[in-house]
């Protein structure tokens, strides 16, 4: 057999690190696709309802891409820590690493990444996957990483996690895992309601669906911070102690929420300042948008007679 690259053929190749999680890389494009989309056609929409529609649905394009994207991330809470530590069962060498843990809606990310990488004649770079989803065992995950061998600080971890461990947290981070994905699944449904009511001339009931939705993203946020209520297992490295906080994604879906929740009850409350008044503008408002060639004409939405009907 001969050497193509420093690959050996017929041998099964060095695991590498994961990088990029597909899933979100596939949610992005197609909010991505959904946004040029858009764009092609401003040209197309005339007078000031362009800047209109053009903030409107790049907006509601950033809350949806969140609220699917957080689904398949794993990092809504993470931890790091620097330790030297046995990398094999039954061996006495010992490497320096970073091992990290990142605890998704679907499961645990472990990480360990060698300091340096090249360390007792092997490349040290895990990212391991364990998952708890509707139909995934974790259980038969960590029993496969024992098959497979995998590094010791990966499998001490993810011990931690498993049915049997006297920890007790698989059930606490399973369960409330589930019940935030559920509440972020109802929260794309309001929001896809939002846009449809935003593209007929009922603009209140749009920003209240908006208003739903920024709440149950809050909900979600609340099912899962339950987990912080269980006493965590000391995760323990010699000296060093791996401790978790909340990560990105629980932070990004809790600036959009409160953004949308807060920026919507303005709005609700502006339009019931003086519901005479605003519920007549903001009709005339939903015209203009439907019908823009009361814009183009110089003309009030009241005065329909005096449209050319020709132009329209």
């Amino acid at each position: 057999m001969t050497l193509f690259d420093t690959v050996y053929p017929f041998y099964p190749q060095q695991r590498k690190a994961f990088l990029f999680d597909v899933s979100t890389i596939i949610v992005i494009v197609v909010f991505l696709t959904f946004a040029c989309s858009f764009l092609l056609i401003i040209p197309g929409i005339r007078g000031r309802v362009r800047l209109y529609w053009t903030l409107r649905v790049l907006l509601s394009l950033v809350v949806g891409v969140v609220i699917v994207a957080v689904q398949f991330t794993g990092d809504w809470e993470t931890g790091w820590v620097k330790a030297n530590t046995s990398y094999k069962s039954f061996s006495c060498a010992l490497v320096k690493a970073d091992i990290g843990l990142h605890v998704g809606l679907g499961g645990v990310n472990i990480t360990l990444m060698g300091n340096p990488v090249s360390q007792i004649n092997e490349t040290i770079h895990y990212n391991e996957h364990f998952a708890w989803r509707f139909g995934a065992d974790y259980d038969h995950s960590y029993s496969e990483g024992l098959k497979r061998g995998l590094p010791s600080p990966i499998l001490y971890v993810a011990e931690k996690f498993t049915k049997q461990s006297p920890c007790g947290v698989h059930r606490q981070y399973r369960i409330s895992s589930h019940y935030a994905s559920g509440t972020l699944w109802v929260a794309f449904c309001t929001w896809l309601i939002s846009n449809m009511l935003f593209s007929m001339p009922v603009l209140v009931y749009g920003g209240y669906m908006l208003l739903v939705t920024g709440a149950f993203m809050i909900f979600s946020l609340l099912s899962f911070s339950t987990v912080r209520n269980s006493p965590m297992c000391p995760i323990q490295f010699g000296i060093a102690t791996l401790r978790t906080g909340y990560g990105g994604s629980f932070w990004l879906t809790l600036a959009t929420g409160k953004d949308t929740t807060l920026g919507h009850t303005t709005l609700f409350l502006w339009v019931c300042k003086s519901p005479s008044d605003k519920a007549e503008e903001y009709q005339e408002m939903a015209e203009v948008y439907i019908n823009p060639h009361f814009v183009n004409e110089g003309l009030s939405p009241s005065e329909p007679s005096k449209l050319n009907p020709n132009s329209i």
